[in-house]
């Protein structure tokens, strides 16, 4: 289940949770970064904050410097009554505790039809999402989602991101720091270039794509449970470090002979970025990583070793009359190296392999609401016949992992918690080859799709 939250704060209604008590880094950031006009957030931290959607974000789920400032601290600002408080130091939460809800229902059109199914699917729900996100303490906070996925026809956990944090100084010089509890490696990030986060926001569960895609992308998602640590530094240094541990949800428990995908140990997560504003830019260069030893089966023997590398980049400049509109650009690459010792010794896979995807996007968003985004994406690395093999739709007829093309996207919110958007993504390359690459005459054009989502936050 992939998903992308939504709705912030709108900074010319910061008052109203002023009278409230606003932390130190509320205020700072209101003034910093002119918060009067409209930004976003998930409707139950909208409604622990007084806020409208739009001051976390910039079109959901593209956060805001408000927004990511309010991530790190833990989701804890409050506009609320809540019970506790001087009287009670050791108790403080909201009388009524806000939830939100997900609506997203979609069309998929493919250029052809995949063998032996219908075209034109519709999806309501695709996916219908229950949030609990609110603070439970004046340093601790939790965003939790819950999700039915029509296509799986199935209610499941889905992300997860429980939060601690505080402030104190290091080197005479502001640090932000705190801890964290979550299901997916970057989840908790709050750039929109790593892959929990990142473009497309939306995108269909039932078109064909591309097979070869690095761990990291979200291969141990609501399977795996971490905890991390991390910290920002004179409002410009961010570092992280987090461990993960096979957490499945169903199957085996504790993991046993049947299991699939266990990590051997835990997996090291690190996530290492810079920030600077330059006047109405905004720049932020970074890195991030994953070291995993997952057993291909069971709980014992040889593992995988998946070792990822990824460095990204998010430009955002304000434009148009009294800078209300923002472009924004986010760009990442990521290369994947395999030593698959486990796979290997069934005579699954080469004994290494290499993968490296890149991925940029670029999106101008108005005033009016109206947006578009362009995108482009590449994945290539080592042939490999025994992983990569020849199938209907799904295969490879030459064992390469290599996938090309483009998005894009048009969108329309008329309330900034409803989303209306078009979606077009085109292939030159498919799980290794333009014409042919299942082996069974399928083109990679031919999985060109048209995806029409509506999106829905309340």
């Amino acid at each position: 289940m992939r998903h992308h939250l939504s709705l912030l704060l709108v900074g010319s209604m910061i008052p109203a949770v002023a009278n409230a008590g606003v932390p130190g880094w509320v205020r700072r950031y209101e003034a910093t970064y002119a918060l009067t006009s409209s930004a976003h957030l998930i409707p139950s931290f909208s409604r622990q904050t007084g806020l409208a959607c739009n001051v976390c974000h910039t079109a959901f789920p593209m956060l805001t410097a408000f927004g990511r400032q309010f991530k790190l601290n833990g989701y804890t600002m409050t506009g609320l009554q809540t019970i506790g408080g001087e009287a009670t130091p050791e108790l403080k939460i909201n009388l009524i505790p806000p939830v939100s809800t997900m609506l997203q229902t979609s069309f998929t059109q493919t250029s052809k039809a995949q063998p032996g199914t219908q075209n034109g699917n519709v999806e309501f729900p695709q996916e219908l999402s229950v949030f609990f996100g609110e603070a439970i303490s004046p340093r601790m906070g939790t965003f939790i989602q819950i999700t039915y996925d029509g296509a799986e026809g199935s209610v499941g956990i889905d992300n997860i991101d429980l939060r601690y944090a505080n402030h104190g100084k290091l080197a005479s010089k502001p640090i932000l720091y705190g801890f964290t509890i979550n299901n997916s490696p970057t989840v908790q990030d709050v750039w929109n270039t790593t892959p929990v986060w990142g473009f497309p926001f939306g995108s269909s569960g039932v078109a064909p794509t591309p097979t070869a895609t690095p761990l990291i992308n979200e291969g141990l998602a609501q399977s795996v449970a971490g905890f991390g640590s991390y910290a920002l530094w004179n409002e410009h240094i961010y570092g992280e470090l987090s461990l993960y541990r096979s957490a499945p949800q169903g199957g085996a428990h504790p993991p046993d002979g049947s299991s699939e995908l266990i990590t051997k140990g835990v997996a090291p997560y690190w996530r290492l970025a810079y920030q600077q504003r330059l006047g109405k830019q905004y720049l932020e260069l970074g890195t991030f990583g994953l070291a995993s030893s997952l057993y291909p089966t069971g709980v014992t023997g040889p593992t995988d070793r998946y070792d990822d590398f990824g460095a990204d980049l998010q430009l955002e400049r304000r434009i148009g009359k009294g800078g209300v509109g923002t472009f924004a650009l986010h760009t990442s690459y990521i290369h994947e190296h395999q030593t698959l010792d486990g796979t290997f010794a069934a005579g699954e896979s080469n004994a290494k392999n290499d993968l490296n995807t890149v991925r940029a996007d670029a999106s101008w968003l108005t005033a009016s609401r109206w947006g578009g985004t362009i995108g482009a994406f590449s994945t290539s690395g080592t042939a490999d016949t025994l992983r990569y093999t020849p199938a209907d739709v799904t295969g490879s007829a030459t064992g390469k992992p290599n996938s090309s093309g483009y998005i894009a996207e048009l969108q329309f919110m008329p309330w900034i918690n409803t989303r209306f958007s078009v979606q077009y993504v085109g292939y030159q390359q498919f799980n290794g080859s333009s014409s042919d690459y299942d082996g069974a005459g399928r083109n990679a054009s031919d999985n060109n799709t048209l995806y029409v989502l509506i999106w829905l936050m309340f």
